[in-house]
């Protein structure tokens, strides 16, 4: 085992990424939960049972391939935003069943995995100046510290200021509150483990104080496999051209975060080389690919590389090993369900317009701590020279703030051409990143051109 994923290469051991196996499971275990929310909100005609049996089989599958064949800690589950325009887009927006909608994220994997066998896909990551790829590690950073935040309830929605502090006193959020303070304390005393802990301690004291409702069982041996296949099945029914832009959105999406969020968490675990490359970029972006079009086959949407994974890079994961584990974790959640929903669920809270709003507080201390370590890369980025600074500093700002890790890379890819174009330096400038930055200019302006033409 230590041959095959390299533990003494890399400076770990079984020990260390089982633990961040671990972490990164029960950092991104609310997929299991929010994935059936958003694809079985009502109308879209997909049971909540079926996608949640779908989003941990597909999830498993994703992340035990990803640490076999591309021995890296990246970890795979249904992305978020992906499944929004799944469930909101696709189905309730344009009426399509949702077997039909689970076949254009078919469609769209089938294309993106087209780009990596030709090696389009690598040839691209390999064009992004190195300045750009730490801003998108740094920006990934900042975007999952957001999340943490929001996830805990501590940053809410303000219809004055945008956003403005969360009701401390309710009690999930005092929670988050705690065990962000527990898991600094930890991590800032160098406790292996310690992101680790910080959720376990967090889930003890949530459960203790009454904040965290008690699973309402252990185990529950029912399974619902109703949305399998079903995205395969409809494949020809969405080849038509007024399908052609949601399938190029799902695509650029699809494309650019599995780039961002391998290089933030492969610089965070000090596996990139001198140009900002991952060991086994075409292995990581096949399996990448491959997952996308299993998860529509499933009916858990696309499944992409989660950002998750560097709270188990934190922990001290290097191999793929600690991807199996959380692919293995996956399964052994299908019949703990119950278990899970104490540490990866959400609880309501009031919200500040009224209404309720969901929060998190038992993972969200980590995503914020695991925001911190991934920012840390800022140091690394060229801030004397303009025209590698300008398009950095959009990356970092935009990429939290739309909430869009590809439409941050948009911005530092057009701001670069851009800014290498004024100064007279086209020639600095990598063939592949025009294409890319006019592809996101066209993605930009698509909704500005469909009204025009309607």
């Amino acid at each position: 085992m230590d041959g095959f994923f390299k533990f003494s290469e890399r400076g770990t051991n079984l020990q260390t990424e089982v633990v961040a196996g671990l972490t990164t499971f029960m950092t991104m275990a609310y997929i299991i939960f929010v994935n059936p929310a958003i694809l079985g909100t009502q109308g879209t005609g997909l049971p909540v049972s079926g996608v949640f049996f779908a989003t941990c089989l597909a999830a498993a599958a994703a992340s035990i391939a990803m640490g076999v064949v591309a021995n890296f800690p990246l970890a795979l589950a249904s992305g978020l935003g992906l499944n929004a325009i799944v469930a909101f887009t696709l189905i309730l927006g344009l009426g399509l069943s949702w077997q039909e909608a689970m076949a254009v994220v078919v469609v769209e994997g089938i294309l993106v995995t087209i780009l990596v066998v030709t090696n389009l896909r690598e040839a691209v990551l390999n064009a992004i100046p190195l300045g750009l790829k730490f801003a998108i590690a740094v920006g990934i950073g900042l975007f999952i510290a957001f999340i943490g935040l929001k996830n805990g309830g501590l940053v809410v929605q303000n219809p004055d200021t945008y956003l403005a502090l969360g009701d401390l006193t309710q009690g999930p959020v005092l929670l988050a509150a705690a065990g962000l303070a527990l898991t600094l304390v930890l991590v800032a005393r160098g406790f292996r483990g310690g992101l680790l802990i910080g959720i376990l301690l967090t889930g003890a004291i949530g459960m203790i104080s009454g904040v965290v409702p008690p699973p309402d069982g252990i185990v529950d041996f029912r399974f619902d496999t109703s949305t399998i296949g079903g995205g395969v099945l409809a494949v020809p029914q969405v080849l038509q051209l007024s399908l052609v832009p949601v399938i190029f959105a799902l695509f650029m999406t699809d494309f650019f975060d599995t780039m961002g969020t391998m290089i933030s968490v492969g610089q965070e675990a000090k596996l990139l080389d001198e140009e900002g490359r991952p060991p086994n970029a075409k292995r990581i972006l096949l399996v990448d690919s491959l997952a996308a079009i299993g998860g529509g086959a499933a009916g858990a949407s696309s499944v992409t590389c989660y950002i998750e994974s560097g709270s188990g890079v934190a922990e001290g994961g290097r191999t793929g090993f600690s991807s199996v584990i959380v692919g293995l974790l996956f399964l052994l959640a299908l019949p703990f369900a119950p278990l899970i929903s104490v540490f990866g669920g959400s609880v309501p809270i009031p919200g500040p317009e009224g209404g309720e709003i969901f929060v998190s507080p038992v993972t969200a201390p980590a995503l914020v701590v695991v925001g911190f370590l991934m920012m840390t890369a800022v140091r690394f980025i060229p801030w004397e020279e303009m025209d590698e600074a300008i398009p950095a500093f959009l990356t970092i700002l935009t990429l939290p703030l739309t909430f869009n890790i590809s439409y941050g890379i948009g911005f530092g890819f057009i701001s670069y051409v851009l800014i290498k174009l004024a100064r007279g330096k086209p020639g600095e400038v990598h063939p592949l990143l025009y294409g890319a930055a006019a592809l996101f200019v066209l993605a930009f302006v698509w909704p500005a051109l469909q009204s025009a033409l309607s």
